[in-house]
């Protein structure tokens, strides 16, 4: 039989048997490759936010840069569509110093017309005209004045053609139709082919009573001052002039090419490397 020396512990030293105590405020061990996996998280964020904000500020870029004048003309074109028609033939139109003696004018809105493809809102005559540009849409409305003793009726024909094309309709246009009164009623006239835009704007004047007309006459005529005739002295041509001039600066507003902005101040972020 063999006989053990029994354990015994010195007071103060460490039991030689026992694993070494462990300090309780001692860092934790790091792992290489945990290190590295979280390394790579913050570059990769890092990349990914900074390429985000580079392409966020370049978009900016692009949409504010302005088209060039080719682009904007052919952009317009789809304004019938695209803008509100309440900017294009607007509720109400104010022309200082637009009438007889350099009164004052001012016209609203009486009726408006759903957009209407050509054959149906045209007379044969103006569709020949239109042949060779096209003619995608036509927007009419008629507008009365203050004192409701006037009609015009207005129209916008747009079309697909480009500023060449367009401009060989200059000197060419006839009376145009009337939405809202009887070809017999038109009193004055004005058309104008826009350089802004692939567009034909008119107005028809006519009496409000309805009394009918011998014929049409140009309003450049009629506001002529050795003038004569009960439209000339009532304004009519001054009417249609006036309107067809307002409607066209409002349709050349629509359809300017954006102003050239400004870089933005804010500095894009570069990627993390």
């Amino acid at each position: 039989m063999t006989t053990t020396t029994p354990r015994t512990t010195i007071p103060g030293e460490p039991d030689p048997w026992s694993p070494p105590p462990q300090h309780a405020h001692a860092p934790p061990r790091r792992h290489p490759g945990r290190v590295a996996a979280a390394t790579l998280c913050v570059i990769l964020g890092g990349g990914l936010v900074g390429g985000a904000a580079v392409t966020t500020w370049a978009e900016h870029r692009a949409a504010n840069r302005p088209l060039p004048a080719d682009a904007a003309y052919r952009k317009a074109g789809s304004l019938w569509r695209d803008a509100p028609v309440d900017s294009l033939l607007p509720p109400v139109l104010t022309g200082p110093s637009a009438g007889p003696g350099g009164s004052d004018r001012t016209w609203t809105r009486i009726a408006l017309a759903p957009d209407a493809d050509c054959p149906a809102a045209l007379a044969a005559d103006w569709q020949a005209l239109l042949a060779p540009t096209g003619c995608t849409r036509v927007l009419r409305a008629t507008y009365t004045d203050a004192t409701r003793s006037s009609l015009i009726s207005v129209g916008m024909v747009f079309t697909p053609a480009d500023e060449p094309t367009m401009g060989a309709l200059d000197g060419r246009l006839t009376a145009p139709p009337a939405y809202g009164f009887a070809d017999n009623q038109r009193a004055a006239w004005a058309a104008s082919v826009r350089t802004e835009a692939p567009v034909v704007v008119y107005t028809v004047s006519a009496f409000a009573d309805g009394r009918p007309q011998d014929a049409p006459r140009p309003a450049e005529d009629l506001v002529k001052k050795d003038a004569t005739g009960a439209a000339a002295q009532a304004g009519l041509g001054h009417e249609a002039k006036a309107l067809a001039d307002r409607l066209g600066d409002g349709l050349a507003t629509l359809a300017a090419p954006p102003a050239t902005s400004t870089t933005p101040t804010t500095t894009a972020p570069k990627a993390a490397r």
